[in-house]
């Protein structure tokens, strides 16, 4: 007669820990953002001429100003999308305008981009547009190992904190425009990024999904912290959410300051772009939409 050793016992593999990111704090009290002095050029044309501002860890910062101004131009320099003719851009600490490739990839792992429009994969469902930013986003080093079942909580979770639960399988084009800028949003935010630069995300929405979105740009500051930087030519959306204004006017930083000072500014470039008055020293050429001064 023979004998079979027992049966061991079925196991269920331990779960795989998310990676968790420690913030950064920049050092002796400087702003989380800290820009000197920056300007931007293209073909001999000067898009930014010596912009000067910081962003506190937390803050949200509204940037405002004419169509074609260099407000996009602003975040691709802070996102290190692109580099500046000169001047500074210090992250936590690190000045990042003459860092390589390879370098900034470690800066851009802390950061979230929302860009006009969303920009959603069009062939990709939501749930694959949202785990593009884990698996090839800056951090996928970090996520790589993380198991499908990880994942799949993370969007999860995500897409709840956005109000689009359960709607993993849905395509781009299945979406409104203000349920798209919900998804861009939860793609942003999955890595858990300390700073979140936004492009326009109200843009083209009506009143109500605009002020949606701009609820969760104050709640993804309230609990978790994230320092805002956000483009908008929307009146209503700055005077929601901002804590700081700065108005770029012929490359400069035109103002910068509260968002009471701004909507109370007797400056008269101020004054007429936030009323939207025809009057004033802000002037439009039909033949090339730049203005005049």
């Amino acid at each position: 007669m023979t004998s079979t050793a027992p049966a061991t016992p079925a196991t269920t593999p331990a779960r795989r820990p998310r990676p968790h990111f420690d913030p950064c704090e920049p050092p002796d009290g400087q702003p989380k953002i800290d820009i000197q002095d920056l300007h931007y050029s293209v073909d001999e044309r000067e898009i930014l001429k010596g912009i000067t501002l910081g962003v506190r860890t937390g803050e949200v910062l509204c940037v405002m100003g004419l169509s074609g101004g260099g407000k996009s131009t602003l975040l691709r320099c802070i996102a290190g999308l692109a580099r500046p003719t000169s001047g500074e851009i210090h992250i936590c600490g690190d000045e990042i305008s003459k860092m390589s490739e390879d370098d900034l990839v470690a800066v851009r792992a802390r950061m979230g981009v929302v860009f006009q429009y969303a920009a959603l994969f069009d062939s990709m469902n939501v749930f694959d547009n949202i785990a593009f930013g884990i698996l090839r986003g800056p951090r996928r080093r970090e996520y790589r190992k993380l198991s499908r079942t990880t994942i799949i909580r993370m969007v999860a979770e995500r897409l709840r904190e956005v109000g689009l639960p359960g709607t993993e399988k849905r395509m781009p084009n299945e979406l409104s425009g203000g349920m798209r800028r919900r998804v861009g949003l939860a793609r942003a935010l999955v890595t858990e990024p300390e700073i979140v630069l936004y492009d326009e995300p109200t843009s083209g929405l009506d009143p109500v999904t605009a002020a949606s979105i701009d609820d969760l740009i104050l709640r993804t500051r309230d609990q978790n912290g994230v320092t805002s930087v956000v483009v908008s030519h929307d009146m209503g959306s700055i005077r929601r959410i901002a804590d700081t204004v700065l108005m770029i006017y012929d490359g400069r930083a035109h103002f910068l300051g509260t968002r009471d000072e701004a909507f109370e500014s007797d400056d008269l470039v101020v004054r007429q772009f936030v009323t939207g008055s025809l009057d004033g020293p802000i002037q439009q050429t039909r033949t090339t939409g730049r203005a005049r001064r």
